[in-house]
């Protein structure tokens, strides 16, 4: 059955009322032009401020499209999109100085789920607990995915646009010319690094493996490679969410700091020259993968997404690329692991018009567009009328396969001080594949940044 856009209701404003607030706002703005102040925001423009690079255009076509169909229903309002072009953690540092200004701050904000507490507690981002309450979509959504959006306090402060999970992409072809199954799935660890061995002997010219390890690469290192990685061992987390302690002195800690040392001391993962660039993330999905540079990747489930539309078309990924579940390091428990995140939308906190900020964000996410966005970029879908169709189950075979690790993965910390105690993490990494620290050494350092974070008081050993 086809759907159309879910009608608004209040608070999602109607136009009429849309336009009195707008009156009142260019009013209270008026007002502040006569009273010398410096606050001259206007309510008649709204700025979207969201992350574009070239493998990831999907959320630009989104936001353009709903533009367009925000302006045909509200004549008096304009949506100006604010594309930020940079990589992930340049993408928060440029979001970040943009929310530092009443003049810069964007009224409507691609903010990443793990974000969005730190961002709350700063005053950012503004509840929108109201509109979502009176938003009959807002039951589509599953649970998880609307927790996604809380701050400290309880109140709401994005809508989740997808999930994602992370697993192994690994080139068949590749495989066939080192004798390897096209069905490959490993279960420890070792078999990884079997593997990339196997690979570095039999055909020298390409790349075994691939696992994020560098500070440039920001949270794609801490969440597709460490954390990967720490997920699968016998140790507790990075934060014990029931004492609400960070974890030192973990034994999974340094065995995944191993893990890495052995990728980068045997030769089996890239040169440094390419492992610490910052666009490092892209290349494996726009020109390592595709052009039969690399055997062996551990990644995200966006990436087919990049290749079946967009700028970077690989329509031979299909029968090239093999797919495998990330197994724990022993294979003990589970047998598996994965990591999972997400982004949102939200609304600024400096936004003088709020009602037409959530009414844009009810139109980009509406099923339609919400369809659109999670086949093109190839999201775990977080609405169940989305997850459930058929148009988003038969848009891309990798759907079925990153789905099913819903059941083996993890979150990242969502408290306001992880993305510093992430940055801690990078640095760990790095340290170890560049030669400065062995892995106990790493680990002892970041043991020590994060004490200079949390305090002792805040944190715990490991048992």
């Amino acid at each position: 059955m086809p759907h159309s856009p879910a009608p608004l209701t209040r608070p999602v404003p109607s136009r009429r009322s849309f336009l009195i607030g707008a009156s009142l706002a260019s009013a209270a703005a008026a007002l502040a032009a006569c009273s010398g102040s410096s606050s001259e925001r206007s309510s008649n423009t709204l700025k979207v401020a969201y992350q574009k690079t070239s493998a990831f255009t999907q959320l630009e076509d989104l936001l353009t499209k709903a533009k367009g169909e925000f302006e045909a229903a509200n004549s008096e309002v304009t949506i100006e999109l604010v594309p930020i072009e940079a990589e992930q953690d340049q993408y928060f540092t440029k979001l970040a100085l943009m929310n530092g200004s009443d003049s810069t701050a964007p009224d409507v904000i691609y903010e990443d789920s793990f974000q969005v507490r730190s961002d709350a507690a700063a005053g950012y981002l503004m509840p929108i607990d109201e509109y979502v309450e009176a938003w009959e979509d807002w039951d589509q959504f599953v649970d998880s995915a609307k927790e996604a959006g809380l701050g400290d306090d309880g109140k709401l402060y994005g809508v989740s646009m997808g999930t994602d999970t992370r697993g192994i992409y690994f080139n068949k072809q590749i495989f066939a010319q080192a004798g390897l199954p096209e069905d490959w799935q490993p279960t420890t660890w070792d078999e990884i690094l079997d593997a990339a061995r196997t690979i570095k002997n039999k055909v020298p010219d390409v790349i075994p493996l691939n696992i994020f390890v560098a500070k440039a690469g920001g949270e794609m290192t801490s969440m597709q490679g460490f954390e990967m990685l720490l997920s699968g061992t016998d140790s507790e987390l990075l934060y014990n969410a029931d004492t609400q302690k960070w974890v030192t002195g973990s034994q999974g800690f340094v065995d995944s700091l191993a893990f890495m040392d052995t990728v980068y001391a045997e030769e089996l993962g890239p040169g440094l020259d390419v492992a610490l660039d910052a666009t490092i993330g892209n290349r494996v999905s726009t020109e390592l993968l595709p052009e039969g540079k690399l055997a062996i990747a551990i990644d995200g489930s966006w990436m087919p997404g990049g290749w079946i539309s967009g700028d970077n078309p690989w329509p031979e990924w299909e029968e090239t690329m093999g797919l495998a579940m990330m197994p724990t390091q022993n294979g003990q428990g589970e047998g598996f692991t994965s990591m999972s995140g997400g982004w949102t939308l939200a609304v600024g906190s400096k936004c003088a018009n709020p009602d037409a900020a959530f009414q844009f964000i009810s139109i980009a996410l509406n099923y339609e567009n919400t369809l659109k966005y999670d086949t093109e970029n190839a999201q775990v879908a977080v609405r169940t009328d989305v997850a459930e169709s058929e148009e988003y189950l038969s848009y891309n075979p990798s759907f079925e396969f990153f789905s099913g690790l819903v059941q083996y993965t993890h979150f990242r910390p969502t408290t306001p001080d992880y993305s510093q105690i992430s940055g801690n993490i990078q640095i760990a990494c790095e340290s170890v594949v560049t030669g400065d620290a062995t892995p106990e050494q790493a680990a002892a350092t970041y043991d020590s940044g994060l004490i200079a974070i949390v305090g002792e008081d805040g944190t715990e050993a490991a048992s």
